[in-house]
């Protein structure tokens, strides 16, 4: 596969995701750790930054500027989907918890429930202070 290719792919998955290229701010840094003088004179390390969702994302994987760009839009998409489905899973927790609770309760249940708060109003009844029926 050549490296075209990827980059269409990338493009291809960022527009099905709806990350566009104008929301995306890009910046080249100088990068750190090991690497001696070429680390210290190229700005190769990428970071992006999603403006919408403010997801940011720093690359500094490779020596090449560019495979660095490929990798680091790589993780924004991986970024911004495992957000999007973490939101929809809650969304949908959210609704199950509103139908069960409006969901009707099955007879036994309803039958017990009313036989503990008569257990209870006994109890209750056997606490009160004796009256004076006289």
């Amino acid at each position: 596969m050549s490296n075209s290719e990827k980059w269409d792919q990338l493009i291809e998955r960022m527009k099905r995701l709806g990350i566009h290229p104008d929301d995306i701010l890009e910046k080249f840094i100088r990068g750190s750790g090991n690497g001696g003088q070429k680390i210290n004179t190229s700005s190769n390390c990428v970071y992006l930054k999603h403006l919408p969702t403010g997801i940011e994302v720093r690359c500094q994987a490779d020596r090449s500027r560019e495979m660095n760009r490929f990798t680091a839009r790589k993780e924004l998409c991986a970024r911004y989907q495992e957000m999007t489905q973490r939101l929809s899973a809650k969304e949908q927790q959210a609704r199950e918890k509103i139908r069960r609770q409006k969901r009707r309760r099955s007879r036994r249940s309803r039958n017990r429930m009313l036989d503990d708060k008569a257990r209870q109003a006994k109890k209750k009844q056997l606490r009160r202070p004796p009256t004076n029926d006289s």
